[in-house]
């Protein structure tokens, strides 16, 4: 292993560190990694039980609503990811160095930065949408009632879309100062209310009028706006340890969090154009059945995201602050022991779910095709997600150590595999079980490149 010998944190930057960045760099790794996921991750698992419920209820709606959020998925996935895990990694990384490093009044600057960068790339992203949604959804297959059920749902969740980016940056700016627990509470409870409001929104109760799949959306959005207002209070009321200070807009700070976020929202566009291509392609081929059964078997995939991002957010936090304060074999130990344990999770998630397929997907419709898609995909792909769940939670701590080369090479390999490999099993065989091992093939891949890269030592060769 080749990488820079440890440094103590030089005596005039340890001045101005709190006690919290001093736990970071002090602490024991494995429980201190423990006592800062487990937040995280009940926040993951109460934003995916929601997302759960919500598939739940609109799969009542029938088929083709079923089929248009699975057109849907993606997309919003694809947002969710960039803003909370690339662009959110790109300002808790920025911040957890600068606070590493005893920059206290850099790590302020920097969350007026981060607010600025999200509310752009929320407008942008939003007319995106607007202007061109049904386009898109008809290049990832939809057409008739699916399509219109997709556009439907898309026009309202993307209206609120900047409201989205700006509650990932601000729970950003929060978790880069190691502080775990509060953006946890705050979305839990925006969770605890999203669950009932969601049917409510969909079916209609007393005065309020049955809105259909848009209603669904309407919660979400809802629920975006009440989060964003709780987490600004809490920054502006000065008990963040970055605080929020009006200053001149300067480019080396936009540049600190954008070096970092923008490779990652390349290679969140990765997993989600690798998803998309996959989706489009067992479209070629299959009915509308069939596409809603692998779209709700990929959910389950999609969900893995959120589940070790519970673990990554803290590793962001944790690999930054060691890597800002020059202890670099300490960040490295701790990248590589969340690697053992994102794959332990998200395997035994895989495993469970190629053993028991319709468990899962039984829970959205019994139709038999949508069973039939569904539970191959399961049975061929839920075995590779160990590998899914250890590249996922080292391109996060490739974010907190500021090095995203590996994991963007990387991540074009996968989708290389999945996307070219796919299209050429599918068309020698015409059989979805085939294109169904490329994507596994291209997981595995994925995780095993990746883990011997960084344990390696690329982090530190790139640096130098």
């Amino acid at each position: 292993m080749n990488v820079s010998p440890t440094l103590a944190p030089a005596p005039a930057a340890a001045t101005q560190m709190s006690d919290r960045t001093r736990r970071l760099l002090q602490d024991p790794i494995l429980p201190l990694l423990l006592r800062m996921a487990w937040p995280n991750v009940l926040i993951m698992l109460a934003q995916a039980s929601a997302q759960l419920i919500e598939t739940w209820w609109i799969s009542h709606l029938g088929t083709a609503a079923l089929a248009g959020m699975a057109l849907v998925f993606p997309p919003i996935m694809l947002t969710q990811m960039i803003s909370a895990g690339a662009m959110g990694g790109g300002i808790s990384s920025a911040i957890a160095r600068a606070l590493g490093a005893g920059r206290r009044d850099e790590a302020d600057a920097l969350v007026l930065h981060a607010v600025v960068i999200n509310i752009v790339l929320g407008l942008a992203v939003s007319a995106v949408f607007l202007l061109w949604g049904r386009e898109i959804f008809t290049v990832l297959g939809g057409e008739g009632a699916a399509l219109d059920a997709a556009v439907t749902y898309a026009n309202v969740v993307f209206a609120g879309n900047a409201l989205l980016w700006l509650l990932n940056g601000l729970a950003s700016v929060i978790r880069g100062t190691g502080n775990m627990l509060v953006p946890a509470l705050v979305i839990c409870a925006g969770v605890a209310l999203l669950v009932p409001l969601s049917p409510v929104l969909i079916f209609g109760l007393g005065p309020i009028p049955a809105m259909g799949i848009a209603g669904g959306g309407a919660a979400l959005v809802l629920f975006y706006a009440a989060g964003t207002a709780v987490l600004a209070w809490y920054i502006l009321s000065g008990r963040n340890l970055a605080r929020f200070r009006r200053t001149a807009l300067r480019w080396p700070l936009f540049r600190s969090i954008l070096r970092v976020g923008a490779v990652g929202a390349v290679t969140s566009l990765q997993t989600n154009l690798t998803i998309a291509l996959v989706t489009a392609l067992a479209a070629s081929v299959a009915g509308t059945a069939a596409v809603a059964g692998f779209g709700t078997a990929v959910r389950l995939e999609y969900l893995l995201v959120p589940l070790v991002f519970g673990l990554g957010a803290p590793v962001v936090a944790l690999v930054g602050t060691n890597v800002g304060a020059g202890l670099h074999d300490r960040a490295l130990r701790i990248a590589l022991t969340a690697g053992g344990i994102a794959f332990a999770m998200t395997e035994s998630i895989g495993l469970a779910a190629a053993i028991w397929p319709e468990a899962w997907l039984g829970l959205f419709s019994a139709e038999p095709a949508m069973l039939a898609a569904g539970s191959a995909y399961l049975r061929i792909v839920g075995p590779a997600y160990g590998f899914f769940g250890l590249g996922l939670v080292l391109y996060f701590a490739s974010q907190g150590a500021g090095q995203l080369l590996w994991p963007l090479c990387v991540g074009f390999t996968r989708l290389a595999i999945a996307g070219a490999g796919g299209w050429l099993a599918l068309h020698l065989t015409g059989d979805l079980r085939w294109l169904f091992a490329t994507v596994a093939l291209a997981l595995v891949v994925y995780g095993v490149t990746l883990g011997l890269a960084v344990r390696s030592g690329v982090w530190f060769r790139a640096s130098r």
